[in-house]
């Protein structure tokens, strides 16, 4: 995901630091290049040879080691992001008046690149006055914070200064500086999850959906720049980033009323959501109770979304459907493409396995209104959302 990416952390003295090994192996996991400088008080709270091995790169600790100068100036241009986590105060104060005393600050003061802080210290230390001001003046120099966490602190007692958790700083850090312009302008709205239609007040028709195609694929077009809408019905999956607007609604009605009115702003509409093709004639006010041994339903269709956004989409806007079959797989997804009026319909078989609701895989293949068709192989839904986006692009 962050391939080519080059990131540069700083580590300071504090009992946190622990937690920077599980960030750096956030990184690398995403594929992003690490590189790791540390203060001499770091020593004490972790091992760079655990850095080492972890971020696959020597940990730069001092200007000169062993008669060789370290380029604390190229280290500060080579990264595309430096974040310092955890940041005690002592480094935090040196930063704010230009301290230049170790290879860190030297690495600071020479950065061309965005630098991002992860405080971490006691509660006394966090709000003193001092602190506060250091901060203020770190933010007018252009510095990002990522503010402290409540909770128990390395004196035992429980308030403000934890540094923030590794996963956050990692999701503030991609989602801010490290997404792609592919998509950069464009409005992206994604359908995801299953619609629940009532029967009585406790009950309701509804399917296996959990949302996470969808939300995968919501999270690949933000990563690749875009504006994400997700308009979300029944899920079991939420997004980390901030970014990504999410409407929730419950009935095929809502949805349809939640898309028609996305859909005029919208540059690439994709339909991943399982909504419900029929619903109750009537919805019980008062639940139905078991009295014959068998109950009749009338049902009546629901609006048909796809259909139609396909009768009113305009030359600029792009329309991806999705089809879930049973039999005559890509025969019913053909159909499916033309009498919706759609530009490609995504297909996946519930006959093929690993794939189908619920899931952490998918295959699908991709049928678009030239004619053309694209099997996949079974992968990760996120992986799979990568095919989708990929494919997208190439026909934007």
């Amino acid at each position: 995901m962050l391939q080519g990416k080059k990131i540069l952390i700083g580590i300071t003295g504090s009992i946190a630091a622990y937690k920077t090994i599980l960030l750096i192996r956030q990184f690398i996991k995403a594929n992003a290049e690490v590189k790791v400088v540390i203060t001499p008080a770091a020593k004490e709270f972790v091992s760079p040879l655990v850095l080492a091995v972890l971020s696959k790169n020597k940990v730069v600790t001092t200007l000169a080691e062993n008669d060789e100068w370290e380029n604390h100036v190229m280290l500060g241009r080579w990264a595309d992001v430096m974040i310092i986590a955890p940041l005690s105060c002592n480094t935090l104060a040196k930063m704010a008046v230009g301290i230049c005393d170790n290879m860190l600050l030297a690495t600071y003061l020479s950065a061309t690149c965005p630098i991002v802080i992860a405080p971490a210290m006691d509660e006394d230390m966090w709000k003193h006055a001092t602190t506060q001001r250091n901060l203020q003046s770190l933010k007018k120099d252009g510095v990002h914070i990522i503010t402290v966490n409540k909770g128990e602190l390395a004196s035992g007692l429980i308030g403000e200064g934890r540094m923030a958790e590794p996963e956050a700083i990692y999701f503030y850090v991609v989602e801010n500086f490290l997404r792609a312009t592919i998509f950069h302008k464009k409005n992206i709205l994604i359908t995801a999850g299953g619609t629940h239609e009532a029967l009585d007040p406790v009950r309701f028709l509804g399917n296996y959906s959990t949302g996470k195609m969808g939300f995968a694929i919501a999270e690949e077009m933000y990563l690749q720049g875009a504006n994400v809408t997700i308009i979300a019905g029944q899920v079991q999956v939420a997004t980390p980033y901030k970014g990504i607007k999410i409407l929730a609604v419950k009935t095929a009605d809502e949805m349809y009323d939640a898309v028609v009115k996305e859909f005029k702003h919208t540059d690439i509409a994709i339909m991943a959501a399982a909504v419900a093709d029929y619903k109750p004639k009537q919805t019980a006010k008062e639940k139905i109770k078991k009295k014959e041994n068998e109950l009749t339903l009338q049902l009546i269709k629901n609006k048909d979304i796809l259909a139609y956004l396909g009768s009113i989409k305009k030359k600029h806007q792009l329309l991806i459907g999705f089809a879930l079959e049973t039999q005559q797989e890509k025969l019913n997804a053909l159909n499916k493409l033309k009498s919706k009026n759609a530009d490609a319909i995504v297909l996946n078989s519930l006959k093929q396995k690993g794939a189908g609701f619920g899931l952490n895989t998918n295959k699908i293949t991709i049928l678009n209104k030239d004619g053309n068709t694209k099997d996949y192989s079974l992968k990760s839904k996120d992986a799979v959302a990568k095919d989708i986006v990929s494919f997208i692009r190439n026909i934007v």
